[in-house]
């Protein structure tokens, strides 16, 4: 007795197509990041995009948040957007209602797009930026600042400042 097995040739055809998109939807996602075992970042997100032709891509379509940590594990500082995409796995780029929220001050920086260079720990915007902390209100066209948002120099600025006068 002889067996064989075949795929007819059509459909060997429509698996090897182009039209054929591969590659990662993953929903409701968390990523840790971990320095000597302590985690220093987490980053959540209601869906992931990955597709195999941009493998050094990843796309949050629907937003994400990312909360940084001090050492011993208390949230630091708070990134928002509806929109954000990593590259090369080095630089966050954040779109559409961007919010940085800094918990030891309670300044909060409100922008439409920032990038977060990972490697050199930095956010960088050539947007309009403000930022809201309890006694200043400062508007700019452009900002660079450290990652967990404890140092910033904002360009092209204009601040509204609360004082309080003494008899």
């Amino acid at each position: 007795m002889l067996f064989s097995c075949a795929n007819p040739d059509a459909v060997i055809s429509e698996m090897a197509s182009d039209d054929t998109l591969s590659g990662i939807i993953a929903d409701s996602i968390t990523f840790f990041h971990s320095d000597s075992g302590v985690v220093n970042l987490e980053m959540r997100a209601p869906r992931l995009v990955r597709m195999d032709d941009q493998k050094d891509m990843m796309e949050f379509p629907l937003g994400f948040e990312v909360i940084m940590f001090d050492k011993l594990h208390q949230p630091v500082t708070q990134l928002t957007a509806g929109y954000g995409k990593t590259i090369n796995g080095k630089l966050i780029e954040a779109r559409d209602s961007v919010v940085v929220r800094r918990n030891e001050d309670g300044q909060v920086m409100y922008s439409d797009k920032l990038f977060w260079y990972q490697d050199q720990k930095m956010i960088y915007t050539r947007s309009h930026v403000r930022i809201v902390s309890p006694d200043k209100e400062v508007e700019g066209d452009s900002l660079v600042a450290t990652e967990d948002f404890s140092e910033y120099t904002i360009y092209s600025g204009s601040a509204l400042l609360s004082i309080d006068e003494e008899d």
